[in-house]
């Protein structure tokens, strides 16, 4: 199974998939290729690069995996699945979320509070000399 974009073909505006049915293999397991996000964009019609080609034949010939693009899976779990062969159900295609470095925010938020005290005593200077009252300490805080 290798999905493909929509809007690759002129009849179909469609994500299509193509099935790969060979006669002398063994039924023990599916190669899905989820290709769908390996295109180029086009005005009216998107294309598949050389090297989005080449990537899906090296794919197939080798029946490599790779996350978010390819994996081999047994008969048993397609059985299990009633037979569906919806390559999003074999195939996640979720990006996980960027972790993040709580030390390092930590330290962005510390010296943006410095920043924001050193403004503020910058202007409350002003204010002095102009014999106007004073900003708070915790001015524009909720």
């Amino acid at each position: 199974m290798i999905g493909q974009p929509a809007n690759l073909f002129y009849s179909a505006c469609i994500p299509v998939c193509i099935l790969v049915l060979k006669k002398c293999k063994k039924p023990d397991e599916v190669l899905f290729i989820n290709a769908v996000e390996h295109f180029e964009k086009g005005k009216r019609q998107n294309q598949l690069k050389p090297e989005h080609i080449q990537k899906i034949i090296a794919t197939y010939q080798h029946r490599t995996e790779e996350p978010r693009y390819s994996r081999r899976v047994e008969m048993g779990e397609i059985e299990k699945n009633d037979f569906n062969l919806n390559i999003s159900r074999y195939i996640s295609t979720a990006v996980g979320e960027e972790e993040i470095d709580l030390e390092a925010t930590n330290q962005t938020l510390v010296e943006i509070e410095k920043g924001i005290q050193k403004a503020l005593n910058t202007h409350n200077g002003f204010l002095k000399q102009l014999g106007l009252p004073l900003l708070p300490k915790d001015a524009g805080r909720a």
